[in-house]
């Protein structure tokens, strides 16, 4: 009987759809990388998603968010997240945490529930973090070494972090993981040189702050406001949750003929 998901699985077959619609995974971070690597999870047919990020949609995430709309802002990220999903697939089961993952709040989540684990976080102790305990539950995790300050979507790779270059988020992480005696971390990054934002003042968010009045962590509060476009984070989104797959199926191995 045709559904949904009847063109994946003439790609990927039957037995293969299966482990998919009986998978869990979890995500952190539901921004402009992340919210694609969702999206992309919940159309191939992922049965169980979890969603961690504590905040809210910001006017700014319209250029490059894809569920920033303007009747979305100031509404939590992972609950228009979780409608999204339930939208495109009534069948999944979907959890929205609104948690901003550190090591003051990774006690509470047991990671070891997971088939597979997207880091799409943008803050280095929360991504050393969550590598360090996904590492030590066994659990399978990509991370994305940042897609700010790019315009070049072509030039992002698939790696372990001990064979990128040119990375500057890599290049701590490498270093920070060998003093944890972490020895791989299969990454998503770009070599392409960072370019610097322009400081704008009349569209600087540090003068003109436009994030909804309660929110914890605001721009302002960042050293540098990062710049972004709508065609670079998606593509890192889009890898990733294509790795997460094909890892949940082993590819690559033998696919219906």
């Amino acid at each position: 009987m045709l559904d949904q998901f009847s063109r994946t699985a003439l790609q990927l077959g039957g037995d293969n759809m299966k482990k998919l619609y009986g998978s869990r995974v979890a995500v952190f971070g539901i921004g402009g990388v992340g919210g694609y690597s969702v999206e992309s999870l919940c159309r191939t047919g992922i049965g169980a998603i979890d969603l961690f990020d504590d905040d809210r949609i910001c006017l700014t995430n319209l250029n490059r968010q894809i569920i920033a709309t303007r009747s979305t802002v100031g509404r939590y990220k992972v609950d228009v997240m979780r409608e999204r999903i339930l939208d495109i697939n009534p069948s999944a089961e979907v959890s929205a945490h609104k948690l901003f993952y550190d090591p003051d709040t990774a006690d509470g989540i047991d990671l070891s529930v997971y088939d597979y684990i997207v880091d799409a976080v943008d803050t280095m102790t929360a991504k050393l973090e969550l590598v360090s305990r996904a590492n030590a539950c066994g659990v399978p995790i990509i991370s994305s070494m940042g897609a700010a300050n790019k315009l070049d979507a072509s030039a992002f790779e698939v790696a372990d972090i001990y064979e990128t270059t040119m990375c500057p988020m890599a290049r701590i992480m490498r270093r920070e993981l060998r003093k944890r005696e972490i020895r791989a971390l299969k990454v998503v990054y770009s070599k392409e040189p960072a370019m610097t934002p322009l400081e704008d003042q009349a569209s600087s968010c540090r003068g003109h702050c436009i994030c909804p009045p309660d929110v914890s962590r605001k721009c302002t509060q960042r050293r540098q406001i990062p710049a972004s476009n709508a065609f670079v984070p998606p593509v890192a989104g889009l890898i990733m949750a294509g790795e997460v797959i094909k890892d949940l199926i082993g590819f690559p191995g033998k696919l219906p003929q």
